[in-house]
């Protein structure tokens, strides 16, 4: 027995030193994780990797191409050196562009735009290996992004239903004023069937219409100019439970989420997020690109964290769902987003400019300097804090609230959308010491996006490796990803920062840029019997395959 016993031990540290891979229990726990790329691809046009989604059975990664539209097909037997298999384009489905990508045993989800956007979208089901196309259903106005199930019977899409315009305002290039359109938002909830014979069921917010009182003052944003709560609810992400019952669905600008079930395909619930206070320890941010000077209009670029009296909107991006004790809980990267991208309106400004009268000096202590470019002055917000809920300003016209646009950080929620985490400043204190701290992924300007949220936590997943389990975070803006110990859910723990961005201040970006999709494989299924993370990276167009190195 002894002898057995030995052999055993010798056995399992020869596969962990060869890294090979391991299921459920008997995969060993790392107490270290650190990240090397050992490929990459793309074009380097602008949007030419985007959202990614892996295929254990057949080796190959699915990439959208956000450039045109499109899907590329790569090989992934050898991840570092991943070899194009062929681009599926959306011609043969009437047009439109490929948003997001989901994969489960050999079978493809393709979530297809209309053009134009505002008409209903698809779902596409493709064969993994033939790449032949199975099926498509219609779904509702611009589906945004889509997810499997964890047990492969649902495909759940989140349809955004963002409009073409709003007040009838013309459409660039054209001077002539258009017909806004603004879709509903909705949830599609598809049951595969194989992918041969999907059927589809819509979880939509016609219930809510009528209610728009009295979500704002549950602090649910409802502010389009025109626009009912069905329309401007706008589902941004999905992740599903676990069990694969329930759906937790981000509502970005309306900083809120949506809840799903699955079986009857009925939003059960929508849920305010609420705010973050930035005047809290450990809470502070860069509000400034300004703050090199001390109360002046006429700052310099510095880096400067500190506490301010001002309420961050979550607005979550990503989200990911996971289960420690049997409990569920999920994870939101906070993003940020204002409704500046559509014509006829927008609810983007600064505090300098939105606050002409000054600041409330019985809300705001030092309020004269507060107002200043090296302090508050340049610090984007929103014009339309819960949309008429509030105006944030008093009789005279001094503003009296400050809400900024995301909270730049990482959130863990319980399933009844409780806070029971927030990262706090710790990503913008995590990248203080890079001279690219707080750059745009278009510049390394110092400092550029302290004003316009900072570091911008975009895309989340979550993987577990042994007993742990790991949250990946996108910073969308400087680049590179975060990586928590998230196992303790109250008490997550940083574990490694990898960016391989070209950092010389005021030379030309280089390298993956604006990572957008976070994908993770596990050991047991990756191609070289590895962990790895796959980076789609939107502003430098490319694809970046990431091992993670364990220690024990």
């Amino acid at each position: 027995m002894k002898k057995l016993s030995i052999l055993a031990l010798t056995l399992v540290a020869a596969a962990i030193s060869a890294g090979c891979a391991f299921n459920g229990a008997s995969e060993p726990t790392p107490v270290g994780i650190t990240l090397t790329k050992i490929g990459g691809f793309g074009s380097g046009a602008l949007g030419a990797s985007e959202i990614t989604a892996y295929d254990s059975k057949t080796k190959r990664l699915f990439v959208v191409n956000g450039t045109n539209g499109s899907l590329d097909v790569m090989d992934l037997r050898n991840p570092a050196s991943p070899v194009a298999i062929k681009t599926i384009a959306t011609d043969t489905l009437g047009g439109g562009v490929f948003n997001s990508v989901a994969t489960f045993d050999g079978l493809i989800a393709v979530a297809l735009e209309a053009d134009p956007k505002t008409s209903p979208g698809k779902v596409v089901f493709y064969d993994a290996q033939t790449l032949s196309q199975l099926s498509a259903v219609n779904v509702s106005a611009q589906p945004d992004m889509l997810t499997f199930s964890p047990d492969g019977k649902y495909v759940v899409t989140a349809n955004e239903g963002e409009p073409n315009s709003y007040n009838n305002a013309p459409i660039p290039p054209s001077k002539t004023p258009s017909v806004s359109i603004d879709p509903e938002g909705s949830v599609s909830v598809i049951t595969v069937n194989g992918g041969r014979n999907p059927s589809v069921a819509t979880a939509d917010f016609k219930a809510y219409i009528g209610q728009e009182t009295s979500l704002r003052a549950q602090g649910i944003r409802i502010f389009g100019p025109g626009a009912n709560a069905a329309q401007d609810l706008e589902p941004e992400y999905v992740a599903v439970a676990p069990d694969s019952k329930t759906a937790f669905v981000t509502l970005q600008e309306n900083n809120a989420i949506a809840i799903v079930d699955l079986a009857s395909a009925k939003v059960t619930s929508i849920k305010s997020l609420g705010t973050k206070d930035h005047s809290l320890p450990g809470m502070g941010l860069d509000a400034s690109d300004k703050d090199g000077g001390v109360n002046t209009n006429n700052g310099t670029p510095a880096k400067k964290i500190a506490n301010y009296p001002v309420k961050g909107m979550y607005q979550p991006d990503g989200i990911a769902a996971y289960e420690v004790g049997g409990q569920t809980y999920f994870i939101t990267a906070n993003e940020g987003e204002a409704r500046a991208d559509w014509p006829g309106y927008t609810d983007e400004t600064r505090v300098r400019q939105h606050c002409a009268n000054g600041l409330d000096p019985a809300v705001f202590s030092d309020a004269t300097n507060l107002i200043l470019d090296s302090n508050l002055g340049r610090l984007r917000i929103t014009a339309t804090p819960f949309g008429g809920g509030t105006t944030g300003k008093n009789a005279a016209g001094q503003c009296n609230e400050l809400y900024s646009f995301g909270a730049r950080s990482f959130t863990i929620w319980n399933k009844d959308v409780v806070r029971v985490f927030d990262s706090g400043d710790q990503f913008e204190q995590r990248t203080l010491s890079l001279d690219i701290f707080n750059s745009s992924h278009e510049t390394n300007s110092m400092d550029a996006r302290s004003a316009t949220k900072g570091p911008e936590p975009e895309g989340v997943t979550v993987g577990k490796i042994g007993a742990k389990h790991f949250a990946f975070i996108g910073l969308e803006r400087i680049g590179g990803v975060m990586v928590y110990d998230v196992t303790t859910p109250t008490a997550p723990s940083f574990v490694t920062y990898f960016n391989n961005r070209g950092t010389a201040a005021g030379a030309a970006p280089t390298g993956d840029r604006g990572p957008e999709g976070v994908h993770f494989i596990p050991a047991a299924k990756s191609p070289n019997g590895k962990p790895l993370l796959i980076l789609g990276n939107e502003t430098s167009g490319t694809t970046s395959i990431l091992q993670l190195n364990l220690s024990y």
